[in-house]
């Protein structure tokens, strides 16, 4: 988890760093601003400690920005993160009927209640960013991606009951955010887009929180 913190602060840093501080100036400007006159209202780019602001076009300003465009490793983690999000909603959705203990029927509600917003948020990303080319990424292989549990185990765990099923459960639930955040871990070193970064550093901070709470209700 300390590699997890650490891309937290890295991220952070590199999300300030990333964006653009642009502030509109006024549309005209004196006899000399041809520029900020000819392309539009002129942009201020604040200057590095001790230099001093440079007014730049709308044109120019646009090409400052950094490319976001998502590359492959942002479209991985996108599709997968889904299933991955899917099989715990469904692992959650045993809880009611079969738990036993009160703090994992609220920790059940607590996942559903985060992670089928953040499948929506995903999905709403896949359509605006389709894929570039009919083949491109197609399927998923479960097996790649870190603790998904198997059918074996899914099916030890909807006959479980009680006691037995809130172990079951917690074990399996840990692994699975474990596996949640190592994708994220992933994504946040070889991805591209600023929009995927910031729902992997959601992943991060919420089931970082949760798996400390499921080793200790475990």
């Amino acid at each position: 988890m300390d590699m997890a913190k650490g891309l937290l602060g890295r991220t952070a840093g590199a999300a300030v760093a990333a964006a653009v501080l642009l502030a509109l100036a006024g549309c005209r400007g004196g006899d000399g601003a041809d520029e900020g006159k000819q392309d539009g209202a002129a942009v201020i780019a604040p200057g590095r400690p001790g230099e001093a602001a440079r007014t730049l076009s709308p044109g120019e300003a646009a090409r400052r920005q950094p490319d976001d465009s998502p590359n492959a490793a942002d479209r991985t983690y996108v599709q997968h993160m889904i299933e991955h999000h899917r099989q715990a909603l469904a692992m959650s959705a045993l809880v009611p009927a079969r738990a036993s203990a009160d703090p994992v029927k609220r920790l059940a509600e607590r996942i559903s209640a985060a992670q089928q917003p953040e499948i929506s948020a995903m999905q709403k990303w896949l359509a605006r960013y389709p894929q570039p080319s009919a083949g491109a990424g197609a399927g998923h292989d479960h097996g790649a991606m870190p603790g998904m549990a198997s059918e074996e185990q899914l099916a030890e765990l909807a006959g479980a009951r009680g006691a037995d099923f809130d172990r079951l459960f917690l074990r399996l639930m840990t692994a699975h955010h474990e596996g949640a955040v190592k994708m994220a871990a992933e994504v946040l070193a070889g991805g591209n887009n600023g929009a995927v970064e910031e729902m992997a550093n959601e992943v991060v901070a919420t089931q970082s929180a949760e798996i400390h709470r499921m080793r200790a209700m475990g």
